[in-house]
């Protein structure tokens, strides 16, 4: 179980910071991120989640001067917080499989394969829609207004970071 715990997180970490280089919603993701795993209501994630949405649309209404394209990225913006929603609840279905097929003696690695290739597809499913959603975002914005959005998320989601000083380029 391990080694399957490790490929987890892995996974957990690169899609937290694929949202961070994707769309700069880290304060979205690190809220809900498996520091707080299974440790949070289903109203306080919620609650994390509406405030993160709000937080960006506030940064779009300082950021993108036309009021209409402005509510279409809004709107763009909790498309995204939907589809990482949806990803965070099949991530703990797939986790929950994991821990039943660790508690089974019988278990086959086979059985775990299946599970790991199914969640990393559908990982993969929601890092595909999230960047298609990205462009649509961008196609709607100046080069000025994407870069002063980018900037102020940045600087806003480096506050959200669990145990770092800031946003890192690394990943």
């Amino acid at each position: 179980m391990f080694t399957v715990r490790l490929s987890q997180e892995g996974g957990m970490t690169k899609m937290r910071w694929m949202v961070l280089s994707v769309v700069g919603m880290l304060a979205l993701g690190g809220c809900s991120s498996h520091h707080h795993h299974g440790m949070m209501e289903s109203g306080k994630s919620d609650a994390y989640w509406q405030k993160g949405q709000q937080d960006m649309a506030g940064l779009i209404d300082r950021t993108v001067k036309d009021p209409a394209k402005a509510t279409q990225v809004k709107a763009l913006v909790g498309e995204i917080v939907t589809e990482l929603k949806a990803g965070r609840e099949q991530e703990r279905a797939y986790h929950r499989q994991l821990y039943t097929l660790n508690a089974s003696y019988t278990a086959s690695p086979e059985e775990f394969t299946k599970v790991l290739d199914e969640a990393n597809n559908q990982r993969m499913k929601t890092s595909a829609k999230i960047l298609s959603l990205r462009f649509k975002m961008k196609e709607l914005m100046t080069a000025d207004e994407w870069k002063g959005l980018s900037d102020q998320m940045l600087s806003y989601s480096s506050r959200y970071q669990h145990g770092s000083a800031g946003a890192k380029s690394s990943y």
